[in-house]
This record gives C-alpha cells, structure tokens and sequence, in this order.
C-alpha cells in the first residue's frame, strides 16, 4: 500500500508536466506510438459494414462553390519529411531546403492541402485523383504502407472517387468526396479517424462511422476531427485532453491509482452546446442555429456561425481562444471582441498557438502568439501592416504566417524557419509582415501550409500569370 501512496504524487506531476508541453512547444511530430495500447473495454459501434446506402452527388451550385481551379503547384519549405519536428536526425541524408517559390514538377492541381503540425500533403488534380506524398509513419498517406515518399503518389482506395477536400492532422488525413462522404486514414489511437473503434493505424481510407445529412467541410487538429454537414451542424472526434472536441468534457479518468486515461470519441459527436460568459463568469448559453465555417488548430477550434459571430473552444494557452484568458474551453464560448455590429467574422484560421480571423470588412485580426518569446495578444488585436491590403487566401503554420492579397504574397514568422516564408536564402525568418518578392504578380488560387511548408496553387489563366510561374525555379521531387 505504502509504495502505491508513493507513486501517486509522481503521477500528477507527470500529467501536469504533458500540459506544460503543450504551451510551450506543440510541434511535436514524433511518430507517437508510445502510449497506451487501446483499452479492450472502449466501446465499438456496431453496424459499420461496408454495404452502405447509394450516395448521391452534392447540389451542383454547392459544388461550384467548394472546387477550386486548376493551377500551378508552386511549393516552399522543407523536404525532410522524416526529420519533421525531430531535434537531430542520423544517418540520412538531408535535401537542402527549398528557401524560394518552386515551381513543384508539372503537377496541375485543384487542391494542394497540408496542416500545421503536418508534415505530408495531399493533392486533387482536375479529374479529382488524389495523391498524398510526406512522412507516412502512422499510415497518414493513405498508400496502404508506412513507407514516406517525397513524391505524391495516388491513392488506390480513392481512385473512383472525386475528393473535393482533404484535411491533414498530425499523422492523420481525412478526404471529403463529393458526395459528401468523409474518408479517413492515419493514426487513429485516440479514435481522431472516426470510424468507430481505436485499431491503432488505418492503412487505407476508410469511411467514418457517421450516417447524418451530407458533410461539406472538413478539419482536423492534431489529434482530433471535426466535420460540418450541409445543414451547419458541427460533429467532433478523437482526443479530448483540452476540451477541443467541445462536448463539456476533457475525457479524463484514472483507471487505478496511478493511470490517468481518456474517453476517446471514436464517431463523430454533434456540438450542442454554444455559450457566453459575461465579465462576472455568468454563463448563459447562445442560440445558434447554424455553423458555416471552422478552423482547427492542435487543440483548439474557432468556428463562425450564420449571424457572423465567432466561438473558441479547447487549449487556452497564450491567449489563442480570444477571450483574454488562458483557461481551456470545454463548449463554445463566444468571442465578445466580434460580437458587435461593424466586426462580424469573415473566416478564421488557426495555427498552433494563434488565431487569426478576417472580418467582414477585411480587418485581419491575430489573437495568442506566433512568436515564443515576448508578449501573447490575449484578445484579437488588428494586425495593422495589413490593412487595406485585399486578402484572399491564408496560410498558418506551426510559427509562420503566409498570405495571399493583391496578387502577391506576405509572409512572416520568427525563427527557426525552414524557407516556409518563401524570402529565399538570404533572409530566412521576418517578424513582422514582409512581401514575398518571387510572388510578385503571381495570382494565388489556393494557399495552404504544413508544419514547414507551403503549398500555392497559381493561376495560369493569362499569359502573364503563366509567365510569371515559369519564371520560378523548377523542383523535381
């Protein structure tokens, strides 16, 4: 008994020390694997076969909305796949990384998507063939392997399909088909693949456990999912440590003494439960009767509701949620920064430790930190080297920020950098705002970042734009 009473005070400090981590340095793109073998107990969902009702095709008009056109990958950043988030990496050998835009291959896609703890990437060509290339230790490439590949190659399970979207966790991916059915592979011990049970990897592409109205978004964190169905209802899955999954609870509970566990959320969990605090910790809850768009960082979510008010939930730490504390969220709570007449939000996006939200009239606000020194926006605060520029896109990274506006791109993030920023060789990290000059001209048509890269799709609908994308350096994976 009495060595049973000594372990226990190790215990807590253990679980304390994992959050520190957390605020701290979140990029950890170790390959996991470590924990806990997936409890015998957890509950499996019945009835997930493979005999499933005839899909049919989303509304025509919404489908225009959700695909992009085709252009030019253009890519940035580092190639090292394997070595991602890892302090030192021995016996293989390094590829410079790519400080400047590449033109990347041939490669005409109508989606380039990664995450900001990702290091692998998947692409959409015009015919809708899906092609995954990075690292690949929990199967995250969808290729029925493990191997990692600098080369995109396609996806087999996914060849019939026509994948309008794709969502990059840390070693997870979920695809979004035009039907709007959700695919998911990766890693999937603490169920962020939603298909029902915790089977340690997914090897191939697998349809989640959900049969609600059709899905037209998808995200994920770097443990966690969420999806949004046609009717702006908001599901969530995966790992609840810090209440991203916004369902009042972290899913915590100690198996004995010593062995703190979660309930993962295997299959996907709607969000019921939308909340505003006011200044004396009252809470009342908010009506809301439809999601349309959302944003998923490590831990933390941000969505925007029909009426053009924000929500954050999950990690609070350095201030990313917006409400000018650092306290974890457990439901959506409201950012009271937005909630007035002339700042209804536009679009968030979300990146490790940081928020950044576009309001209607094309205010770019940053809230929590992008650098790991000096002080947290504890609240959205405007970024104001920005204003008057006309955003299009934005990409957010583990540290850095790349966005698209007037047929350019700016670009920022405090270092270490890994050509993520796209400044070249000579500057390689910004702390404020810069213009990525290689950009210059070049008309953005899709942006999106990993955990240190970038990946642009240009347009090449003139001869000027064309131009100005053969102009760039050529890579060859």
């Amino acid at each position: 008994m009495s060595s049973k009473r000594k372990k226990m005070p190790m215990k807590k400090q253990a679980a304390k020390k994992a959050k520190r981590k957390e605020e701290t340095d979140d990029s950890d793109l170790t390959d996991g694997g470590e924990g806990d073998a997936p409890q015998p107990d957890e509950v499996l969902i019945a009835g997930h076969g493979d005999v499933l009702d005839e899909l049919s095709p989303l509304p025509q008009e919404l489908l225009n909305t959700l695909l992009q056109p085709v252009g030019q990958l253009v890519f940035f950043g580092a190639v090292n796949w394997d070595a991602a988030g890892k302090r030192e990496f021995k016996g293989v050998k390094m590829v410079p990384n790519l400080w400047s835009p590449h033109r990347f291959g041939d490669w005409k896609v109508r989606l380039a998507v990664s995450g900001c703890t990702a290091a692998h990437n998947v692409l959409v060509d015009g015919d809708g063939k899906t092609y995954t290339f990075g690292r690949n230790p929990q199967g995250q490439l969808g290729l029925d392997n493990t191997t990692s590949t600098a080369k995109p190659l396609l996806v087999p399970a996914l060849e019939k399909m026509n994948v309008i979207s794709a969502a990059c966790g840390r070693h997870h991916t979920l695809f979004l088909t035009d039907t709007g059915t959700v695919y998911a592979c990766g890693d999937n011990k603490s169920g962020q693949c939603g298909v029902g049970n915790l089977q340690p990897q997914i090897l191939t592409p697998t349809r989640i456990n959900y049969r609600g109205p059709p899905i037209v978004k998808i995200g994920c964190g770097a443990e966690f999912s969420v999806i949004l169905d046609i009717k702006g209802g908001l599901h969530t899955f995966g790992l609840p440590e810090y209440g991203q999954l916004g369902h009042n609870t972290d899913g915590k509970y100690f198996k004995t003494a010593t062995k703190l566990c979660y309930n993962f959320q295997t299959s996907p969990k709607r969000v019921v439960l939308y909340i505003e605090k006011s200044k004396d910790g009252h809470v009342s809850p908010v009506d809301v009767t439809e999601i349309v768009d959302f944003s998923c960082g490590p831990n933390h979510t941000v969505c925007i509701d029909s009426r053009k008010r924000a929500f954050s939930w999950g990690f609070g730490g350095f201030g990313r949620l917006g409400h000018a504390e650092q306290k974890d969220e457990m439901v959506p709570r409201l950012i009271k920064c937005f909630d007035t007449q002339s700042r209804g939000v536009r679009s968030v996006h979300c990146g490790s430790t940081y928020t950044l939200a576009i309001t209607e009239f094309n205010g770019l606000f940053l809230f929590g930190q992008t650098k790991r020194t000096g002080e947290a926006n504890m609240y959205p605060k405007p970024v104001q080297d920005l204003a008057g520029w006309n955003i299009t896109h934005i990409g957010t990274s583990h540290t850095s920020i790349v966005i698209s506006a007037d047929e350019t791109c700016i670009a920022w993030g405090a270092a270490p950098t890994f050509g993520e920023l796209g400044f070249g060789d000579m500057q390689k990290s910004s702390t404020v705002p810069k213009e990525v000059t290689k950009m210059q001209g070049i008309k953005v048509v899709g942006l999106s970042m990993g955990y240190w890269q970038t990946l642009i799709i240009a347009s090449e609908e003139t001869p000027e734009h064309k131009a100005k994308v053969d102009a760039l350096k050529l890579y060859e994976p």
